[in-house]
């Protein structure tokens, strides 16, 4: 029976009523970012940069590497095919992973094991 002072409402409307409610709203997400143990950026002798320059020369197009590089406070590990690489840019690209020349650390082939505490992020061709 239809009340005339309260019209029926939409099943859509009525059951936002019965939703979960999150007071805390983006507390958790806060929370984990803080607890996130942030790593300062390596700074590389002019002879390891050198090394570094002359690997990333060699790499073309179609090579399979892992490279390390700095991102967000931490160091990551991605292995895949090199899609692209822009001398231009100061981009090597690895999968769809766009990494800047400036934060690589560390560059080789794909037969690498990675150290406990090091994120690795494998790439699919």
């Amino acid at each position: 029976m239809a009340d005339k002072t309260h019209p029926k409402m939409q099943r859509a409307e009525r059951a936002k009523q019965f939703m979960p409610f999150d007071a805390l709203k983006g507390f958790r997400e806060a929370l984990a970012e803080k607890e996130r143990v942030t790593v300062p950026k390596k700074e590389f002798s002019e002879e390891y940069s050198a090394g570094l320059d002359g690997r990333l020369r060699r790499i073309r197009r179609k090579d399979f590497v892992t490279a390390e590089y700095y991102r967000d406070g931490e160091y990551v590990r991605v292995t895949g095919e090199v899609t692209g690489i822009s001398a231009g840019e100061q981009v090597l690209v690895v999968g769809d992973e766009r990494i800047p020349f400036r934060d690589l650390s560390d560059l080789w082939g794909a037969d690498c094991n990675c150290p406990a505490g090091q994120k690795e992020k494998r790439i699919q061709s």
